[in-house]
């Protein structure tokens, strides 16, 4: 099933606190389907590498960030197995992110990984060793996964909700395509990402009581589908 591409309205902000973060009465935005190369993505991508470059400049040079920044082709984000949405407020970007297939291996712990429903883990809680299979050998996912990717809110438009909100956009979205579960990593410097998906739900897939630093990508996983049982 293909998400929708149409435009429509929404508002930032949940609540009087994310009204007074704002400054003012919470203002509606647009919610857009797009593509990578449009231009209305150039402030998405400069604010990420420039994030980037600032928080890991001990670990990536400009090469190293380059070549994150364009590891995925385009139709990655794209229809039919993708998606990339903007929310616009004046016409303007605030905030957006991505999903893509997630078909490699992953990162992360494969004892913390849950089987859908129960939040139990996948590799425990059951005698029968082909029971509840969500993955290969290789740690590649046997179920359909969305990888979520690029989230981003703009640096004058942040503590507003929106990068919540683009959450919620992207897990819909990649819902209706059929995607059972969703995968993400996010860098050990980030810690405001972690908790918006702590907090969305997800499960850590590392020891949280690590020093992020060590653990070094932190993944997460969340089901979209809890009736899911057995590989899609």
């Amino acid at each position: 099933m293909s998400a929708p591409t149409t435009t429509r309205e929404t508002t930032t902000g949940t609540g009087a606190a994310a009204h007074q973060a704002a400054g003012s009465v919470a203002a509606p935005v647009e919610v857009r389907s797009v593509t990578l190369h449009d231009p209305l993505v150039r402030p998405l991508l400069d604010e990420l590498a420039h994030e980037y470059a600032t928080r890991y400049r001990n670990l990536l040079d400009e090469d190293d960030l380059r070549a994150e920044m364009e590891h995925y082709p385009a139709a990655d984000f794209a229809a039919p197995d993708g998606d990339l949405v903007l929310l616009l407020a004046d016409g303007e970007p605030v905030a957006g992110g991505a999903f893509r297939r997630r078909a490699e291996p992953e990162l992360g712990e494969p004892a913390r990984r849950t089987r859908p429903g129960d939040g139990r883990s996948a590799l425990r809680d059951d005698p029968r060793p082909d029971a509840h299979e969500t993955h290969s050998e290789d740690g590649s996912p046997l179920v359909a996964t969305a990888e979520l990717k690029r989230i981003w809110t703009h640096s004058a438009h942040r503590r507003r909700g929106l990068a919540r909100q683009v959450l919620v956009e992207l897990e819909d979205r990649a819902a209706e395509r059929g995607y059972a579960r969703i995968y993400l990593t996010t860098g050990p410097r980030q810690p405001e990402a972690a908790g918006l998906y702590l907090s969305a739900g997800y499960t850590p897939l590392f020891d949280v009581s690590r020093d992020p630093e060590d653990v070094g990508p932190l993944a997460f996983e969340k089901w979209l589908c809890p009736h899911v049982s057995a590989p899609a």
